[in-house]
């Protein structure tokens, strides 16, 4: 006896997938995720690296203004560590325009902090004083001290400057403005062909030259207040062999690239 079926049965018949062709609606879905996610991980880390350049151009113009008011010198407290993150917003806090206070006047450490600080992309951000970004010891410690540098150490502290070790720098003493860092990302936030973060003293933590120093892509903020996009590699080597501004070759009046 020949079953027969309803047109209605018939249609529901061929609408429904066989466990074969499930598989290969799976199998191409997941080739395309394959495809994609990297592109849109590659887009979502682009935009990052737009964002910390904008942040460092904003500091720029920041620190053009505070230039400006103080007889183009550049930032000097005569503090050691004015470099780091913590220290040297203070100087050009006034002109960064974000609501931004110390715990105490007597104080360097931050109450609040602000995006402008911050890379997207460097997840070691909380860890360097609160921000992503450092001012270089080349531009308030003069190359007579920054050449004779024997340890890293040298230029870590919260003290106030030996005599002779600390000098208001006129940006007009800067020959090379454009090659010449003043602001950069302290960390290799964008991991350039390296397994983990590389700040300009390479894999070690601390103040230890260790492996892949000239590894690692970071943003760097120029004196003429340009932000580029720059490789270890292209950057010259301090007396340690480390692509790190704040030991620039001639100091302030020397280039930061090759």
């Amino acid at each position: 006896m020949i079953e027969r079926y309803s047109k209605v049965e018939l249609r529901q018949i061929r609408a429904a997938f066989t466990l074969i062709e499930l598989l290969v609606v799976i199998a191409i879905i997941a080739i395309l995720a394959a495809i994609l996610f990297p592109v849109f991980a590659q887009a979502k880390e682009a935009a990052k690296k737009t964002a910390c350049s904008s942040n460092l151009k904003n500091i720029g113009t920041a620190m053009t203004l505070y230039l400006a008011d103080a007889d183009d010198q550049f930032p000097n407290t005569n503090v050691v560590g004015l470099w780091t993150g913590q220290r040297f917003r203070w100087p050009i806090m006034p002109y960064l325009a974000i609501a931004q206070q110390r715990v105490n006047p007597n104080s360097n450490v931050a109450s609040s902090s602000s995006a402008l600080l911050y890379c997207p992309s460097d997840a070691s951000k909380t860890g360097f004083n609160d921000t992503s970004y450092s001012y270089v010891s080349s531009l308030y410690r003069p190359w007579s001290f920054l050449q004779s540098v024997t340890s890293l150490v040298q230029l870590a502290g919260d003290g106030v400057c030996p005599v002779g070790t600390c000098a208001s720098i006129s940006s007009t003493s800067v020959q090379f403005v454009a090659q010449k860092v003043m602001v950069f990302e302290w960390v290799n936030s964008h991991k350039y062909g390296t397994t983990g973060p590389v700040g300009p003293w390479g894999k070690n933590v601390g103040f230890n030259v260790g492996p892949g120093v000239l590894e690692g892509t970071r943003n760097l903020l120029f004196v003429d207040t340009h932000a580029k996009f720059t490789t270890a590699s292209q950057m010259k080597v301090s007396q340690f062999g480390t692509a790190d501004p704040n030991l620039t070759p001639e100091g302030a009046m020397g280039s930061d690239l090759k």
